[in-house]
Parts: structure tokens; C-alpha cells; sequence
């Protein structure tokens, strides 16, 4: 299975925020939305991302100035990226060495959609559940029509 094919399932939509919105702005849309991460971009490029994380991190010795304090300074500013020709599971492996939960999916540079750990774990879950139900149909001879 390809990202491209999660990418179809799920949607391409994204959530994103400008670098210089303020934490309060990025953790409301969170809340709002009911995302862990959400892009960050700047004229249409994405530049970083925001996630749960970040937000443990910066209300561990900020918490009374997140309506202060912007995205750009404490956002995760090295994405870790995907394509959508990329194997699941070639991104799951990707995932669990650099420790993310959320890849953003880029052509040339611009966002394609977004996917995330349950993301994938779900589809692999999906299609050995559909394996194994045939590989039993067919040890148990079952006919499918």
C-alpha cells in the first residue's frame, strides 16, 4: 500500500497556521479541529509543524504567555516529510526511528495532505484483516460469491 492511497481515503485536508500566530491561536485550532499537529506555513511553503509535544514544551515554562509567545519560535521546524508514491510501511519505519507522529505529504514542495501514525497503522491493520479473511476462506473452502 502507497501513502497516496491513505492520502485517498482520508482526505487531503490539512490544517495549517502562520509562523507568527501565537501558541493560543495554534493550540485553539487544535482544540477546535481535534488534531494533534497541524502544519506551519508561510506563502504556501510549509516551514515547520506544531504539535502536542511542542505545546508540552513550551507551556513547561510558559504557560502564562501563550497568547504572547509565536509559533515560530517553538514550532518543530525540521519536517520529516512523505510522498505519495512512499510505502506505508517504508513511512512507518520512518516514523518510529525519528520518533514523529505526523508526516506531511509534499509534491514539489507543496502540501499534499497529511498522515499520521493511527493513520497507518490503521491501514495495515485494514489489509491483513482482508488477507487473513480470504487465506481462511480459502484453507476453509469457502466460496465468496
Amino acid at each position: 500500500m502507497k501513502i497516496k492511497d491513505i492520502v485517498n481515503m482520508k482526505g487531503a485536508t490539512v490544517f495549517s497556521i502562520h509562523p507568527e500566530k501565537s501558541v493560543k491561536d495554534a493550540i485553539d485550532m487544535l482544540v477546535l479541529y481535534k488534531v494533534g499537529s497541524i502544519l506551519v506555513v508561510d506563502e504556501a511553503r510549509p516551514v515547520g509543524i506544531f504539535t502536542e509535544r511542542d505545546i508540552l514544551r513550551v507551556v513547561a515554562d510558559n504557560a502564562d504567555r501563550l497568547s504572547e509567545i509565536r509559533v515560530a519560535e517553538v514550532m518543530t521546524r525540521e519536517l520529516i516529510i512523505a510522498e505519495l508514491d512512499d510505502d506505508v510501511e517504508d513511512a512507518m519505519t520512518v516514523m518510529t526511528e525519528k520518533r514523529v507522529r505526523h508526516l506531511p505529504i509534499l509534491v514539489d514542495g507543496h502540501v499534499a495532505g497529511l498522515v499520521s501514525i493511527g493513520d497507518l497503522v490503521k491501514s495495515q491493520h485494514d489489509e491483513k484483516t482482508v488477507t487473513i479473511r480470504y487465506l481462511k476462506d480459502y484453507i476453509t473452502g469457502n466460496d465468496m460469491r
